[in-house]
C-alpha cells in the first residue's frame, strides 16, 4: 500500500489516521480506497457528481452514494461505520471484507472444456447473505457478481446505496433509475424505460442473483443483446424477456431458470431458493 494520504478528506483521515492506503476503484462518480489505520482495515468511498458529456448525461446523484450508503448501513445495525459529506460531495468508511467476489472466484469453472462446477456451498453463501437483507424488510437494488465477496468464515453482501426498505435523511436520498441491466428484472427495466425510475424490490433482487450466478458460473448474461448496445436497447430486449437459456447444470441450473421468471410471482423467494440449495 501507499503511505501517502493526501487524497483523502481531512475528516476521514482525522477519524481513521491511516498509517497506509490503496486506490481500488476509480471510476466516473466515486472513488474506493483500501486504507490501514490502527482501528483495522477500512473500505472509504468517496463520492463526487459526474458532469454532463456528449454521451452521458450529469449524474448528480453519485456525490449523494456515498453518505446514503453509510444511512442504510446505520439503519441495518452496522455501527463500526461513519458518513459525511466533502467538499466535492459525501464519503463513507466501513470494514474492509477481505476475499475474492464471486465472479472471480468461479472463474475456473468459465475456462473452455472445464469440469469443474460451481460449488453450491458459495452459491448457498449468496443466497444467505441476501436472505439476511431481506429478513430485515429491505431489497438491494443492485445485486450483481462483484458485490458478493466470499471471505473465508462467510460471504458478505456490499454496496447497498440503493437499497431500499427504512428511513433514509431527505438530503442523502435519490430516485432509483436502474442498475447495471445486465441484472435488472423486466419490470425495472420496462419502469427505468417508461418513468425513468423504479423501486427496487426483493422479486427483482431474485431475477438479480440468478442473472448473477449464472454470469459467473458460465459467462453469459441471461439476456441477449449486442455488447455494444445503448443501454435503451438492452432495457428493451430485457423488458421484453429475449432471454437465454440456462445452461448451468443441476438443481443450481433449475433455481437459476426459475429466479429468472419473467413475472415477478413467479420467482421464488429467497428462503425457496436457500431451501433448494441446502
Amino acid at each position: 500500500m501507499s503511505n501517502s494520504t493526501s487524497d483523502l478528506p481531512i475528516v476521514v483521515l482525522d477519524a481513521l489516521t491511516p498509517t497506509a492506503q490503496r486506490l481500488v476503484i476509480d471510476r466516473r462518480g466515486s472513488t474506493v480506497w483500501e486504507v490501514d489505520s490502527h482501528r483495522g482495515r477500512y473500505a472509504v468511498k468517496l463520492g463526487y457528481p459526474i458532469e454532463a458529456t456528449a454521451d452521458w448525461p450529469a449524474q448528480p446523484w453519485t456525490a449523494l452514494a456515498p453518505a446514503r450508503e453509510g444511512a442504510v448501513l446505520h439503519r441495518l445495525g452496522h455501527h463500526d461505520i461513519a458518513y459525511g459529506e466533502w467538499e466535492r460531495g459525501s464519503w463513507n468508511f466501513q470494514p474492509w471484507h477481505e476475499g475474492p467476489d464471486l465472479y472471480a472466484l468461479w472463474e475456473p469453472c468459465r475456462r473452455p472444456n472445464s469440469s469443474i462446477a460451481p460449488g453450491t456451498g458459495v452459491a448457498l453463501g449468496c443466497v444467505q447473505v441476501l436472505a439476511e437483507l431481506h429478513a430485515k424488510g429491505w431489497a438491494h437494488g443492485d445485486v450483481q457478481p462483484a458485490h458478493f465477496i466470499v471471505g473465508p468464515e462467510r460471504t458478505h453482501l456490499i454496496d447497498l446505496a440503493l437499497a431500499r426498505g427504512g428511513h433514509v435523511p431527505e438530503g442523502y436520498d435519490f430516485p432509483f433509475r436502474g442498475c447495471l441491466v445486465h441484472y435488472e428484472a423486466p419490470e425495472i427495466a420496462r419502469s427505468v424505460l417508461d418513468t425513468g425510475k423504479a423501486e427496487p424490490t426483493q422479486a427483482a433482487d431474485i431475477y438479480a442473483l440468478g442473472a448473477t450466478l449464472l454470469i459467473s458460473a458460465t459467462g453469459w448474461r441471461a439476456v441477449e443483446y449486442p455488447d455494444d448496445a445503448p443501454r435503451p436497447v438492452q432495457r428493451e430486449a430485457v423488458a421484453n424477456g429475449r432471454r437465454r437459456p440456462v445452461k448451468a447444470a443441476g438443481e443450481l441450473g433449475r433455481l437459476i431458470d426459475a429466479m429468472l421468471s419473467h413475472a415477478p410471482e413467479d420467482r421464488p423467494t429467497i428462503y425457496e431458493v436457500s431451501k433448494g440449495l441446502g
